[in-house]
């Protein structure tokens, strides 16, 4: 049984990588076209301490096209000596982020970066937060667009827990969850995953890994309901890895490992929700933004950016190359800003890196910033 179970979490880690997608369309559906944006190569200027480089990009989030907020998993301790022309990113030495946690070291977990990539905001006092974690950590980072002040959200998948920011960094505000004990309570998680933000202030937690629902919070974050259920039915999951907001009431929710899309709607009762539909026929969704009329994702299986309209229809897609120096091997996270530059966290190569649309590329095919009641 032992060994089963070993071979199994190998072939699903050569699944992650792409290893077993040889096939250079895999399990992507037309159409297919090319990329409407250009990647500003090496935008992500490295700023660690000789002897480390980034960890895995696990959360991006644009608030301004002049400040990025990242969350990542740590830093990496590189081998030595190190290639006079390392351009500052593990991937390039053939090191995974993701899976060589022997390398991994909790510091510089949150930061911001100017429109140039270069670190502006530090947040280092926040390191302990993570440290003595033996799994990935830090999750998602986001910011709810009807909050005044603009907190700043991050979910610590490994400690079950979520904390809330002031917008400078200065001050930790809030923190959900009990560090290292988990819970299908009204006040615990189990390994969650994303934090989303209704237009009535209702708040939905992604508690994802561990329990497959989604809970609904107030804008208090007292418990109102949930939704979700593991299983292979209507409206359940087998782990949610990431949850978008748009109009009318649509709450849409990867299931990663079930390789859907799960679209519900508000009800006139603000502790339940509607199941819809499934949209998908997915390898391993990844994250989500929704638009006034249509949703992005990532997935793997080969990597790719897909475009669906609200009744699952598949309208493009565009494939994510893996060879370097631009290449990825997981768009864990992406994030678009007020100016409509595509920002995505590689939690692999261990980087951030920016797309710019390129001139003259169709409105539609662009992913436009996260929808929001007006």
């Amino acid at each position: 049984m032992r060994k089963s179970s070993q071979l199994a979490a190998f072939f699903l880690a050569l699944l992650c990588s792409g290893l077993l997608l040889a096939q250079p369309q895999g399990n992507a559906r037309e159409p297919i076209g090319e990329s409407p944006y250009n990647i500003v190569s090496l935008w992500h200027q490295p700023f660690a301490e000789d002897g480390f480089a980034f960890g895995g990009n696990s959360g991006v989030w644009a608030e301004s096209a002049d400040r990025i907020i990242i969350a990542q998993r740590g830093e990496t301790v590189l081998p030595y000596p190190i290639p006079e022309n390392f351009p500052g990113y593990v991937g390039a030495l053939g090191i995974n982020a993701l899976t060589e946690t022997n390398r991994r070291t909790w510091q510089n977990c949150l930061y911001t970066l100017n429109a140039n990539g270069e670190v502006q905001e530090l947040w280092n006092q926040w390191d302990y937060l993570c440290a003595g974690s033996d799994g990935p950590g830090p999750h998602r980072v986001r910011i709810s667009p009807y909050d005044p002040e603009s907190r700043i959200w991050l979910v610590n998948e490994t400690f079950h827990q979520i904390y809330v920011f002031s917008n400078d960094g200065s001050e930790l505000l809030a923190t959900y969850g009990e560090k290292n004990v988990m819970g299908s309570d009204a006040t615990h998680f189990g390994r969650p995953q994303d934090v989303a933000f209704l237009p009535d202030g209702r708040i939905l937690i992604a508690d994802g890994l561990d329990n497959h629902r989604v809970m609904i919070m107030d804008n208090d974050m007292n418990y109102l309901g949930e939704f979700g259920g593991f299983g292979t039915g209507p409206g359940q999951f087998n782990t949610i890895h990431a949850i978008g907001i748009g109009p009318g009431g649509r709450i849409f929710v990867l299931d990663r490992s079930g390789g859907r899309v799960n679209l519900f709607r508000t009800t006139d009762d603000p502790a339940k929700v509607e199941f819809e539909r499934s949209i998908g026929e997915l390898t391993l969704p990844l994250d989500i933004i929704v638009n006034e009329n249509d949703f992005w994702i990532t997935d793997l299986g080969p990597l790719r950016f897909v475009n669906f309209d609200f009744e699952g229809n598949r309208k493009y897609t565009w494939l994510v190359p893996r060879e370097l120096p631009d290449g990825y091997l997981e768009v864990h996270t992406f994030s678009v800003d007020p100016d409509g530059n595509l920002y995505g966290g590689d939690n692999q190569y261990g980087r951030t890196q920016k797309f710019i649309p390129k001139a003259g590329a169709s409105a539609s095919l662009l992913i436009e910033p996260p929808w929001v009641a007006r």
